[in-house]
């Protein structure tokens, strides 16, 4: 068998989103941040613990026929900090993104606290600081570190 015949072969997609260098893993939890769960018609390529020379091993998400916005991107980050967001038009790469972790996210967490403010039926928008290894309430600071993705407010 040649060196050719043993490379990686995904197909390009014609219009959408491509989402590289997630840590190897973790792609089932970035279709899980972005809702895609085959009932919105996407097409979705994935790779899972595909070999790279940068990570060692990584997880590639390819979303034919949609883009991510700056609030999934903003979600995005926060599980997978060292992605690359691509946006594909015409089989092209016209948009190249990479994800840093905001230092702040309003709105998109919901507080795993039932006594926080955010919880009571008051009309307050949820508000979290982004800590290394996870989230911090900035009403009630209880921290999030596993599940994010369990607390998605959208």
């Amino acid at each position: 068998m040649s060196e050719k015949d043993t490379e990686l072969r995904v197909s390009k997609i014609r219009n959408g989103t491509v989402i590289d260098h997630v840590a190897a893993g973790e792609a089932l939890h970035v279709l899980a941040i972005l809702g895609i769960d085959g009932s919105g018609g996407e097409s979705v390529s994935l790779g899972m613990n595909v070999p790279s020379e940068k990570m060692g091993l990584k997880d590639i998400v390819k979303v034919e026929g949609r883009e991510m916005s700056e609030t999934e991107l903003d979600v995005l980050s926060l599980i997978a900090p060292r992605a690359t967001v691509n946006i594909v038009r015409d089989y092209a790469v016209v948009e190249k993104t990479e994800l840093e972790a905001p230092d702040e996210v309003v709105g998109l967490l919901r507080c795993p606290n039932r006594h926080c403010i955010t919880n009571a039926g008051e009309p307050v928008e949820t508000r979290f600081d982004v800590i290394p290894d996870g989230v911090r309430c900035a009403y009630c600071d209880t921290i999030v570190r596993e599940s994010i993705t369990d607390r998605l407010a959208v």
